[in-house]
């Protein structure tokens, strides 16, 4: 798997397809993906909005185990497999205590993709950085 990962409007979707050749690729947005789409897919976009939905279920809030089982089978099943996400440990602490629980969780999460993960790009203003190959 790879991990693209930066702040928010920072060009990583548009990273992904100057470095891939994603034509006939499946792109999935994790805003409104299914579980099974997630697997199938090739580029999941928008990764943190699909454990935010996720995080949103009280049985898997602090579930750590059933996302590293998650990355494992994503990895299981498609290797090659690119996952774009945001950044959001950065800035205001959210008030909210859901709210910090989705970011600290999923910032976690994010950590033991980049674990998995063979290469890990940040992108800023367009330009990847590897921070992991």
């Amino acid at each position: 798997m790879e991990f693209i990962i930066g702040g928010m409007c920072q060009g990583k979707l548009e990273y992904a397809k100057k470095q891939y050749d994603l034509a006939g690729k499946k792109i999935v947005d994790g805003e409104k993906c299914t579980f099974l789409e997630l697997l199938e897919a090739d580029v999941v976009y928008r990764f943190h909005l699909f454990l935010a939905r996720e995080l949103s279920d009280s049985s898997k809030e602090g579930n750590l185990k059933y996302f590293e089982e998650l990355i494992d089978r994503m990895e299981e099943t498609k290797p090659e497999k690119i996952v774009i996400s945001d950044e959001i440990g950065y800035g205001i602490v959210p008030a909210d205590r859901r709210e910090r629980m989705v970011r600290e969780q999923t910032g976690r999460i994010c950590c033991y993709l980049a674990g998995k993960a063979k290469r890990v790009v940040r992108v800023v203003c367009g330009i990847g950085t590897v921070i992991k190959e």
